[in-house]
């Protein structure tokens, strides 16, 4: 099974404390360079296509190596990299049975002085068995694809109590399947700059801008779309146990080919690490988003509330769980109505730690669209487990 990451929205552009440049990795691959890791699951999927009716179910057998390399290269430079083809078998699929998918990660983390750093990650993916599945295509549709995301984040100090955050995140995806490649392959860009104050020691204020570019390779003209954030908000941090950071503010959003809106934006999200690798997380998100149908409906009017918690029974046994509910309302083009919807999603899982090798996990997701459109309805479920061998 794939973790679900209900956090991945806001890594880039929410809590702004700096991260350090040795940032912690896994604890079985810590005190070595280089590592391998081979990953053997069976699961069984519901819905392999994510498809509204006449579903198709399967059983899913994996195998996914990884070499990961992490180390510091100089005192100031930590450096990590991996690779990690998966090949999944299913049993039942109407086509092609085998699929592999890849997926590539560089990481590099430095720090030119005791208040500025900088921190580039790049991730590519061939995804041929995706997490979480479109709503809408056509029946039984491939939805394979390719995506590659750059972040960046260079963060420095200004003076005693006043710091700045520079930002930039490249996402590009290009989907296999001709159809879904017409109406969604895309780039997209945003740039943040941010400049906080420090109130106290644990609490500082800020300002931020952002500027969003969203490209289509394929009539652009009619989806392309341009944002400018103005926001503010602030970051609380008490000791490394509890943080939490908000965001409020506007974006002035110029469509091609449609309306341009003005809209409020709002994100927020809290922490607390109440034990050693015991945590609860939560927030929740207003904003504009991308359609996954742009050729009906210009953007999604977003709301996501989400939580995580993570609890070790003890050293060996951790449980952990997390829930997203996100109710929206697609926007309709001109002559379009818009369309109300909920999208739920959970993932439960069960870790068992057999020492610095093996690691087993049983695990549960759970997936739902319900929308007021009956071609988007979608119902899947995958349960399965997976152990992980580290060599």
């Amino acid at each position: 099974m794939k973790p679900k990451n209900l956090l991945k929205i806001a890594v880039l552009f929410l809590p702004l404390t700096a991260r350090a440049v040795y940032a912690p990795i896994p604890e079985q691959e810590q005190g070595r360079a280089l590592v391998l890791t081979v990953q053997l699951s069976a699961y069984y999927d519901s819905n392999i296509f994510g498809a509204a009716t006449n579903t198709i179910d399967s059983m899913v057998y994996s195998v996914a190596p990884k070499l990961a390399f992490n180390e510091s290269v100089d005192p100031q430079t930590f450096l990590s990299a991996s690779y990690q083809p998966t090949l999944d078998y299913f049993t039942d699929r109407p086509t092609d049975k085998s699929l592999l998918s890849h997926e590539v990660v560089l990481r590099v983390a430095h720090a030119f002085s005791d208040v500025t750093n900088v921190d580039l990650d790049n991730s590519f993916k061939v995804e041929k068995n995706p997490q979480s599945l479109l709503a809408g295509v056509p029946l039984n549709t491939d939805q394979s694809y390719d995506q590659n995301e750059f972040d960046g984040r260079l963060t420095t100090a200004l003076g005693p109590k006043t710091g700045a955050v520079f930002k930039y995140r490249n996402i590009y995806y290009a989907y296999d399947a001709t159809a879904l490649s017409q109406n969604l392959d895309r780039m997209e860009h945003l740039l943040g700059t941010e400049i906080n104050y420090k109130l106290v020691p644990e609490v500082a204020a800020l300002g931020e801008y952002r500027y969003q570019v969203i490209n289509y390779r394929h009539a652009g003209s009619l989806k392309d779309k341009t944002s400018n954030f103005l926001l503010t908000g602030f970051d609380y941090s008490m000791g490394k146990k509890v943080t939490v950071s908000g965001r409020a503010g506007v974006e002035d959003r110029r469509r091609s080919g449609e309306r341009s809106v003005t809209a409020p934006y709002a994100e927020a999200t809290c922490r607390y690490d109440y034990a050693e690798q015991s945590f609860v997380a939560a927030g929740y998100i207003y904003s504009l988003a991308e359609t996954d149908n742009p050729d009906l409906f210009t953007d999604t009017k977003m709301n996501q509330f989400f939580v995580n918690v993570q609890h070790a029974l003890n050293s060996a046994v951790i449980t952990s769980a997390s829930v997203s509910v996100g109710p929206s309302t697609l926007q309709g083009r001109r002559g379009m109505v818009d369309v109300s919807e909920t999208t739920t999603r959970l993932g439960v899982a069960l870790t068992y730690v057999a020492g610095k090798n093996l690691t087993v996990s049983a695990t549960y997701d759970y997936d739902d669209i319900s929308s007021d459109l009956p071609s988007r309805n979608q119902r899947r479920s995958r349960a399965g487990v997976s152990g992980r061998f580290y060599f």
